[in-house]
């Protein structure tokens, strides 16, 4: 049995779960901050990259929901093995991937996907966290959940505001 870091069973229960991607986002980015700080091609990147593309298909936004999708698709192609190691069916991902791929490319309306997951106990440990935080499974998206689609728009960005002033400072100062 692999054991699997929390950020990362949070991020699936909320990816197939709540589907609030733009939790799994934040979520995962700050881990990857963390751990991995810098490496843009870090699988964890890519996992945050299709959590972004399907906040943006979610809100019409193709353009960047396909760029994202691709993204993230091409920086786990290339973690192959460790897509395995974090317990998803590579195969069924990766084909899920690219029919999303192909849905934003024809136009076509927003539809929930899963993150197939094939290790027996990381699934048991996502769909309690599910369970524990009301949540359903694998249940389409409620798009008329304004709060949930357009949950980028509605949260207080006050904190990155005061961080990219600083950090403009710094670069100033050097």
């Amino acid at each position: 049995m692999t054991q699997h870091p929390i950020p990362y069973i949070e991020f699936l229960a909320h990816f197939n779960g709540s589907r609030d991607y733009f939790e799994c986002h934040e979520i995962l980015e700050e881990y990857w901050k963390d751990i991995d700080p810098g490496n843009r091609d870090s699988h964890w990147v890519g996992l945050i990259q299709i959590a972004v593309g399907m906040y943006h298909y979610r809100r019409d936004n193709l353009n960047g929901a396909g760029r994202m999708i691709r993204k993230g698709t091409e920086n786990l192609k290339r973690h192959r093995s460790v897509v395995r190691d974090l317990g998803l069916d590579e195969s069924r991902m990766f084909s899920i991937l690219s029919e999303t791929e192909e849905s934003i490319a024809k136009e076509m309306p927003y539809r929930s996907v899963s993150l197939p997951i094939q290790d027996p106990d990381l699934l048991r440990s996502v769909q309690q966290w599910c369970t524990h935080n009301g949540y359903g499974w694998s249940l389409p998206s409620d798009l008329t959940d304004h709060e949930l689609i357009h949950r980028h728009s509605r949260r207080d960005r006050s904190q990155v505001i005061q961080e990219r002033e600083e950090a403009l400072l710094r670069k100033k100062r050097n």
